[in-house]
């Protein structure tokens, strides 16, 4: 098992991601057994939901004569507009029912400020308001932080960039994530996770490095 200086960060794994849900990554739902092998041989799990209220600004509805997956402007800059999803309190933002994370000690619930959206596990999309969890894992020793999730172009990415902003080893556990890949976006972020020294991984190699 993966000893305190690792953590395993598991990125939205939510009902609305998955298919049939109201903003679905293909084959999402192929990564909850991955993810739950993963869980096992870690010590420290942390997971994210997405944590929206209804009004949100990121959501096309909220937004007269726009559709989804239009992008607009707002105070912070260029922002994709979504279908509504994970919706406080709706069974749409809650966790997968097939999760096993005994192990996990920390939710970090993002999204929830109705003016700035929020992908990183880190820092809203304003890249000024911190979540704590740097602080918080710096506090308890973690050195490498390993991430899967969904999506991997968007909060995976966003999450995975952002810890090594921070001071941490990171790793993408490619086979337990699945992306959106929305107009070249996950070529997009895969360059800029290869530029920024985030290491791939496949969940079998991951648990195999003890």
């Amino acid at each position: 098992m993966k000893g305190p200086e690792n953590v395993l960060l598991v990125v939205d794994v939510q009902n609305d991601f998955m298919p049939g849900g109201a903003l679905a990554v293909p084959h999402g739902d192929e990564i909850v057994p991955i993810v739950n092998r993963l869980a096992a041989g870690f010590e420290h799990v942390v997971l994210t939901q997405d944590w929206h209220p209804h009004d949100h600004l990121s959501f096309a509805t909220n937004h007269a004569g726009r559709q989804p997956f239009e992008t607009t402007t707002l105070s912070y800059g260029e922002q994709v507009l979504w279908p509504a999803h994970c919706v406080q309190g709706t069974a749409g933002a809650a966790l997968h029912a097939g999760l096993e994370v005994v192990r996990a000690r920390l939710v970090i619930r993002k999204g929830y400020r109705r003016e700035v959206d929020s992908y990183s596990a880190f820092v809203e999309a304003d890249r000024k308001t911190s979540t704590g969890l740097a602080g918080y894992l710096h506090e308890l020793g973690v050195t490498r932080v390993w991430c899967c999730g969904l999506a991997t172009d968007y909060c995976v990415a966003w999450s995975a960039l952002d810890a090594r902003a921070a001071g941490f080893e990171v790793v993408l556990v490619e086979d337990a994530c699945r992306a959106i890949d929305l107009d070249g976006s996950l070529e997009r972020a895969w360059q800029q996770l290869d530029a920024a020294g985030v290491a791939r991984l496949s969940a079998e190699q991951a648990l195999a490095r003890g």
